[in-house]
């Protein structure tokens, strides 16, 4: 399989190649209670492989790798260890906080017919590598890169992702048995669904709101607002919304 070469003119995408992008983005959702029982096929599982073998990563070091699960004796001891950490959480709350939380379905462990548990190895072609010399911790975001290609990918091919992160670090090395230097960087459930919810389901359920996009961007320095000192931006920015929506 060859990267693919999207056609464009002078490096910018047409139009509609741009609306499915951005659709994908918008349309994302951390799916929990939505899976369905039908199996993934394999020639899409690795496009979406493949998609997120193709993120960008500190000094091409490509230090992650993806460890595809079925077997349900091992989803079954993951979702032990999610209940474990979950009532560990519940109890964190306090109020009414405390008893919503115990309302929501946070993962789909058992019932998506697929998990994707994505590694990070901080080893990777030695222990000197380009761009990680003054920031050690930049192979991890490269991870999250190869997440979220994953995650977008796996949304515009119509198959729903639910990153459980209610999980100890360690149970997780223990269950998959991951080697001296290995560290589980996320554990994704995957598959169809019934339906992609139209808002993300702790904004629609009131947990928390969406922040203004206005009111994260500063300009320049810490804390200084781009009225006054790019006041085009800030009027853009005020007035954003999905593109291709």
């Amino acid at each position: 399989m060859s990267a693919m070469s999207p056609p464009v003119v002078n490096g910018e995408f047409d139009k509609e190649l741009k609306r499915g992008v951005y659709q994908a983005i918008y349309a994302r959702r951390d799916i929990r209670a939505q899976f369905l029982s039908e199996p993934v096929p394999e020639k899409v599982l690795a496009r979406i492989l493949h998609a997120a073998h193709f993120a960008p990563s500190v000094g091409f070091m490509q230090p992650w790798n993806f460890i595809v699960i079925r077997k349900k004796e091992t989803r079954e001891q993951i979702h032990a260890a999610f209940q474990k950490a979950s009532n560990e959480a519940a109890m964190m709350f306090s109020g009414k906080k405390r008893e919503q939380y115990k309302t929501f379905k946070l993962e789909g462990i058992l019932e998506s017919p697929l998990n994707i548990c994505v590694t990070r190895d901080q080893e990777r072609f030695g222990p000197v590598v380009i761009g990680r010399t003054a920031s050690k911790i930049m192979d991890l975001y490269s991870c999250v890169c190869a997440v979220q290609n994953l995650w977008l990918a796996a949304r515009a091919e119509g198959l729903g992702v639910g990153w459980v992160s209610i999980i100890h670090d360690k149970e997780i090395k223990d269950i998959l048995h991951l080697p001296e230097g290995v560290a589980p960087v996320a554990y994704l459930c995957v598959g169809y669904v019934t339906h992609f919810p139209e808002k993300p389901e702790l904004e629609a359920a009131g947990w928390l709101p969406r922040l203004p996009l206005d009111s994260l961007v500063y300009c320049d320095q810490w804390a200084q607002e781009c009225g006054n000192s790019w006041p085009e931006l800030h009027s853009e920015l005020v007035a954003a919304k999905a593109p291709y929506a």
